[in-house]
């Protein structure tokens, strides 16, 4: 349960009113290595092979809006971490506020700087959800792939999503594969220098290991001074990571296996530096007048200490038995902990006295059982049941600060928060599917869940002490009924409506009384889809169009009694998104073109909520209101962090020397356009983020199992914005550039 929804608002008045998926290729040793250790996942040039819904399905012939990447077209295009997926698929969009991020995919997911709300979208790392709120900056490296599913998701996967669910795929031991692996070192600007590197071990005909290590450093990218331009003397946001991975893999006969994969990293971010969002205008809002403070996102001032560091482990274990007829049952289990803590300044200048540090743990068990009938029958099912345990620990004594008057740590000036936020939520699902004739199947699924949100915290607010011990709990019943149609050999279309679900929660404690628990979030969700092969396989198409009406939209706002603090309630009316997506690639000979699209329309229901970041004790009823100066009618806003059109661009040509070698150059372009980062869509107080449109590219020389790259992200060094969180903006990464070398083995 993050508390920084309430930071704004009580420092303000603490100063009177202040599944997998197998695509194409998997790693970058899959460009040259030798066939006979080709992984049992690598699908046929003209297939791209999804299993995230718990089978081996042909995405061009499947009722399901996705895109995939492998990891050598993730690394071609430059994206090395979630932040970058943005810029390489449609309908994402991911706002990075340092200690953790907000990701949407259709506009959904999650637009609440917290912990408390649940996320939309499910990130799963090897077939388990990862945390849902801290650590969100763990690298990609030995990737197999990355499988966007657009739409709600819960009828044949864990973890229930409103949004979407997205699926990092690690490479696998190859059981007979032989010795073989890769290993990449990159220089580039900033004193960026980095290493990793992945070796597949084959121990046994039974029996292989995979170890894969990734480690790098990087000076800041900020210009960070003290007063007047004096040095500072604290951390500037220099990083260093290291991370690896164990990953085991035992087969003893044809249908049982076992596979282990344990994560380690230790991610020191140096620091999460972000500006004053009026520091960012050049004129002052509504004038001509030039602003006196503006200064560039990279250079900030602050006189207070900074920090920012996630350590964390992750094991996972799956275990695999297929009867006779086909029928599998598997388990997957999975134990994460970590720990995130994070210094800042949080008035983000160096005349301020505004401080913040938390140092939270957070242990998330999960547990999925699923029994799977054979594919390729006429009738198929599948049965699942999921559980998942998680616990913010808010250290003790008192490790969660927010201190006004830094550094004298005054009892009436600080908010101090211990104790614990844990959460469970169990489920049973299951989907049956039935070909009515032979290009034409109908499936329909069902989920119950059941979940559960507890609070356990002590709070020094201010000097005053306030105790909650809450519980509040959700059940839940959500469908999808699917249609599809192979029209021919190379149309396919589909169609589907489908419910979502995000369980209610707690609300932080704030001296009113405990206040009431917010109610689940519910999606209907209707989507229709196109899927073509044309110009025999050299080009594909999608195009897809949604429609998604919301109850009980989840969102924070000021306190309806006493707006100078944030709480989370829902809207009373419903609230609409919708749109379309397409997405094209072109193969011939050694040219690939890619593109995709998504252009949006979000809407809010009937709603009434006045700013908490402004001074106002005039009661605003979310229903009726009424409208005045402060309470403000929101009807029709768009949803946070939901722009109208993101696209992407993509081009390769693969140019093959008499000699055997090959030179290919790439380029990619992504844009996110302008959103709004809270609802009240005031631009005077920063809510408006402009448009990011990044422009990579590279050159790749390739000798036998050797390639160099000159590589360069953010061409046109655009400074823009990522993300609003405390009054603060935070920078997306500036221009980069330098060299890579490959080998492989």
């Amino acid at each position: 349960m993050n508390y920084r929804p309430l930071l704004a608002g009580a420092s303000a008045l603490a100063l009177t009113w202040s599944g997998t998926a197998a695509a194409q290729t998997t790693s970058p040793e899959t460009q040259a290595r030798p066939v006979a250790a080709a992984s049992a996942s690598d699908a046929e040039e003209d297939e791209i092979v999804v299993t995230a819904q718990r089978r081996n399905e042909n995405l061009m012939t499947t009722a399901v809006s996705a895109s995939v990447l492998s990891g050598s077209q993730l690394d071609n295009k430059g994206v090395a971490n979630v932040d970058a997926l943005q810029f390489a698929m449609p309908s994402i969009v991911v706002n990075n506020f340092g200690q953790g991020n907000d990701f949407n995919v259709r506009g959904i997911g999650k637009a609440e700087h917290n912990t408390q709300t649940t996320t939309g979208v499910i990130t799963y790392r090897d077939g388990v959800p990862s945390f849902p709120g801290y650590v969100q900056g763990e690298p990609y490296f030995d990737v197999a792939n990355i499988q966007v599913l657009r739409g709600p998701q819960g009828t044949i996967v864990g973890q229930n999503a409103t949004g979407g669910a997205v699926f990092v795929n690690t490479n696998d031991p190859i059981i007979g594969g032989g010795t073989h692996g890769y290993f990449n070192v990159h220089y580039g600007n900033y004193n960026d220098a980095g290493f990793q590197g992945a070796v597949n071990l084959p121990v046994s005909d039974t029996f292989a290991a995979r170890v894969a290590l990734f480690t790098q450093r990087r000076d800041s990218f900020y210009n960070i001074t003290g007063a007047g331009g004096a040095p500072y003397p604290y951390e500037k946001g220099k990083v260093g990571l290291m991370a690896g991975r164990i990953s085991l893999l035992w087969k003893p006969s044809d249908n049982f296996s076992i596979l282990s994969k344990t994560d380690f990293d230790w991610l020191d971010f140096g620091a999460y530096p972000a500006s004053p969002f009026a520091n960012y205008f050049k004129t002052l809002p509504g004038t001509s007048t030039p602003n006196p403070n503006h200064r560039d996102l990279f250079d900030v001032q602050y006189n207070a200490p900074q920090a920012a560091r996630d350590n964390f482990v992750r094991s996972i274990l799956k275990a695999e038995y297929e009867f006779a007829g086909g029928t599998k049952f598997r388990s997957v289990s999975s134990y994460q902990w970590a720990n995130t803590m994070y210094k800042a300044d949080l008035d983000g200048t160096a005349t301020g006295n505004s401080y913040f540090y938390d140092s939270v743990d957070e242990q998330q068990v999960t547990q999925e059982f699923n029994l799977i009938s054979a594919d390729n029958q006429r009738f198929t099912w599948l049965l699942g049941a999921f559980g998942v345990w998680n616990d913010y620990h808010f250290k003790r004594p008192y490790q969660f600060i927010i201190d006004v008057a830094y550094p004298l740590d005054l009892p009436a000036a600080t908010y101090k928060l211990q104790g614990n936020n844990m959460t469970r939520s169990l489920a049973a699902f299951g989907q049956i599917g039935f070909n009515i004739t032979p290009s034409l199947k109908i499936e329909a699924g069902g989920r119950y869940t059941e979940s559960r949100s507890i609070n356990d915290v002590d709070v020094r607010q201010y000097g005053t002490p306030i105790i909650a011990d809450q519980e509040t709990s959700s059940k839940n019943f959500s469908y999808k009924v699917t249609l599809g149609w192979k029209a021919s050999k190379d149309q396919y279309l589909y169609g589907f409506v489908a419910t979502g679900f995000r369980p209610g929660g707690l609300n932080v404690p704030v001296g009113l009384g405990l206040p009431a628990p917010f109610k689940p979030e519910e999606v209907t969700s209707y989507e229709a889809g196109w899927k073509g092969n044309w110009a025999g396989g050299k080009l594909r198409t999608t195009i897809t169009g949604f429609y998604n009406d919301y109850k009980n939209f989840q969102v924070i706002i000021g306190y309806p009694t006493f707006p100078t603090f944030g709480i989370e309630l829902n809207v009373p009316d419903k609230t609409k998104i919708y749109g379309f997506e397409a997405e094209a690639e072109f193969r011939s000979g050694g040219l690939t073109l890619d593109a995709g699209i998504n252009v949006l329309h979000s809407e809010l229901g009937t709603f009434f909520a006045t700013d908490p970041r402004g001074a106002s004790t005039v009661a605003c009823n979310p229903n009726t209101g009424p409208a005045s100066t402060s309470c403000i009618a929101l009807k029709g806003r768009r949803q946070t962090y939901a722009p109208n059109l993101t696209f992407n661009l993509g081009a390769q040509y693969e140019l093959e020397l008499k000699s055997g070698d090959k030179i290919t150059p790439r380029v990619n372009f992504g844009h996110v356009g302008d959103q709004w980062a809270t609802l009240f869509e005031n631009p005077a107080r920063g809510d408006h983020l402009e448009a990011r449109n990044i422009l990579n590219a590279q050159l790749a020389f390739q000798h036998k199992t050797w390639t160099v790259t000159l590589y360069g992200t953010n061409l046109t060094d655009q400074h823009y914005p990522a993300a609003l969180n405390s009054g603060l903006y935070f920078a997306g990464p500036p221009r980069q550039y330098g060299i890579k070398l490959l080998k492989t083995f």
